[in-house]
Formats: C-alpha cells, sequence, structure tokens
C-alpha cells in the first residue's frame, strides 16, 4: 500500500481573485503535475463564522474587514491534497503571501501582486493542516484511494 505510514493532508483554497481570473485549472494543474493526490474539491461560499475561524490569527488587524469582503465576494475552492510532506510541498509550489515577491514559477510569483489577492491559501503547517482541512471537509468528503502513479513519483523506500 502506498504510504503505510502516517499519510500528510493539506489544504489549498483558491481564492476569490484566482476564481474571478479564471485560474482554477492552471492551480489545480501545479498540484497535479507535482504529483500530489488530491482527495477533496468543492466549491463553497465562505461565511463570518468560517472566516472568523480561519483567520483567528487576523482578526484583531485592520484590514480583517477587507479581508473578510474580499474572500465572501465570490465562490472559492477548496482542496484537500495528500502527499509525502504535503504541506511543505504545496507551499513551496505556492510561493510567499506577498504575490509581488514571489518567486518566478509559483503559484503566486506567476499569477499574483498582491498580499491578500495572492490566489490562493495553504496550511502553512502540519498541525494547521489538520485544523483546516478539517474546517473544511467532512471525513465522509475526502477519498482514500490508490494512485498509481505514485509508483512513479515517489522512490519505493518512499511509499
Amino acid at each position: 500500500m502506498i504510504f503505510d505510514g502516517v499519510r500528510e493532508k493539506t489544504l489549498v483554497l483558491v481564492k476569490p481573485d484566482a476564481i474571478q481570473r479564471g485560474l482554477i485549472g492552471e492551480i489545480v494543474a501545479r498540484f497535479e503535475r507535482k504529483g500530489l493526490k488530491l482527495v477533496g474539491i468543492k466549491m463553497m461560499n465562505l461565511n463570518d463564522e468560517v472566516l472568523k475561524e480561519h483567520y483567528a490569527h487576523l482578526a484583531d488587524k485592520p484590514f480583517f474587514a477587507s479581508l473578510k469582503n474580499f474572500m465572501k465576494s465570490s465562490p472559492v475552492i477548496a482542496m484537500c491534497w495528500e502527499g509525502l510532506e504535503v504541506v511543505s510541498a504545496v507551499r513551496l509550489l505556492c510561493g510567499i503571501t506577498k504575490a509581488r515577491a514571489a518567486e518566478a514559477g509559483s503559484i503566486r510569483g506567476d499569477f499574483a501582486m498582491s498580499v491578500s489577492c495572492n490566489v490562493v491559501h495553504a496550511s502553512d503547517t502540519v498541525d494547521n493542516a489538520k485544523r483546516e482541512v478539517a474546517r473544511f471537509f467532512t471525513e465522509d468528503e475526502l477519498q482514500d484511494y490508490r494512485k498509481s502513479e505514485y509508483e512513479h513519483v515517489y522512490a519505493e523506500d518512499e511509499r
């Protein structure tokens, strides 16, 4: 079986700016080409309750109200990705939060210029990923399946 040990999962949100700009396919393709496994995906509208919980670390910042308005301005795509050290791999693919300074080749580096309108959210730690995945997905919304491609993505001792 692939990943006999602990399987790491992470959350990615395709933000309203990416939805409006038609970047969903481009973003999903980046993770697929990396060899990550998509185990959950859905389009949803975010409400104040979810946003307050999700951005609790920013709730006291002066820009929090505008962040909430932005995140409610359009649906988002919530995705759960799985893979070996997936949290750090996804963070590298996304690039740094300040998109105009993000490395070329990263999602933010290629598609964004803003700190808030930076096209994606990605969990920053394994612990946060566990909480965030649980916030956006129920257990029955996450799929567990064998991805035959893993035999060509990971070395035998990494599977």
